[in-house]
């Protein structure tokens, strides 16, 4: 931060304190909500947030590692298949919800979970590129297109080029070995990686809820209820039902 202060690159400096104050999520999460986080997931979380705003926004990762984004995306999807897990597995547990979800629905519950942001967050790049030009989608070099847009006889049928050596845009050659694609293959590529990390987590999950808890992986990313809210849940929960019966 205080070096981009220095640099002039105040883009960067608002990207920091984005950083700083996401950093302290996961604390305000266990102190708020009173959900314990495992170590290795609130160590997980903060350099994920560390990999993605100073790396891969400040120093470019972006950009100089083809494969950064993909790592990024894959990540993401297995942290939020183990939230969504752990908020249905909270539910759960607890006995005044009446709720009973076998592992299996437990587990596409929080694939399902982590597909949903993954798409939502794709949405949010589609709308930060449409509305202020921000290019959060990176184009594609690709050598090969097929587009029913290059039917000359315009009866639906689709058309290949193949080998594109170059791209003009008004004219211009950009200098590119083949055809720019704007976002799309970007994009599916994001949502591919999520799934992979999403199904892989999710599969974990089935696991550790068929062998009752026993499954080291997926127990180290899953948040519980700390024991000072069940104790005062218990105590809510008593109180009530005593209420109850004197009425």
């Amino acid at each position: 931060l205080v070096a981009q202060i220095f640099n002039g690159n105040f883009e960067n400096v608002y990207t920091c304190i984005l950083a700083l104050i996401l950093f302290t999520i996961p604390s305000l999460i266990e102190r708020r909500l009173h959900i314990d986080l495992p170590d290795t997931l609130e160590i997980i979380i903060l350099l994920f947030i560390y990999a993605a705003e100073i790396l891969g926004e400040i120093q470019e990762y972006y950009v100089l590692i083809p494969f950064w984004d993909d790592i990024l995306h894959t990540l993401n999807g297995f942290l939020f298949a183990a939230g969504g897990f752990s908020l249905v597995n909270i539910l759960n547990r607890d006995k005044r919800v009446m709720l009973r979800l076998s592992p299996f629905y437990m587990a596409v519950m929080a694939f399902c979970f982590s597909m949903t942001i993954g798409v939502l967050w794709e949405f949010f790049e589609f709308g930060m590129d449409r509305l202020f030009h921000m290019d959060m989608q990176k184009d594609t070099i690709i050598s090969s297109i097929t587009s029913v847009m290059l039917d000359p006889t315009n009866r639906n049928i689709p058309i290949t080029i193949d080998n594109i050596t170059s791209v003009a845009v008004n004219g211009q050659d950009l200098g590119f070995n083949g055809y720019l694609d704007i976002g799309l293959y970007d994009t599916m590529e994001d949502l591919f990686v999520n799934f992979i990390g999403a199904l892989t987590f999710s599969v974990f999950g089935y696991f550790y809820i068929k062998h009752r808890g026993k499954g080291r992986i997926a127990k180290a990313f899953i948040p519980t209820i700390t024991e000072n809210k069940k104790e005062s849940d218990h105590a809510q929960s008593s109180e009530q039902a005593v209420e109850d019966r004197d009425s």
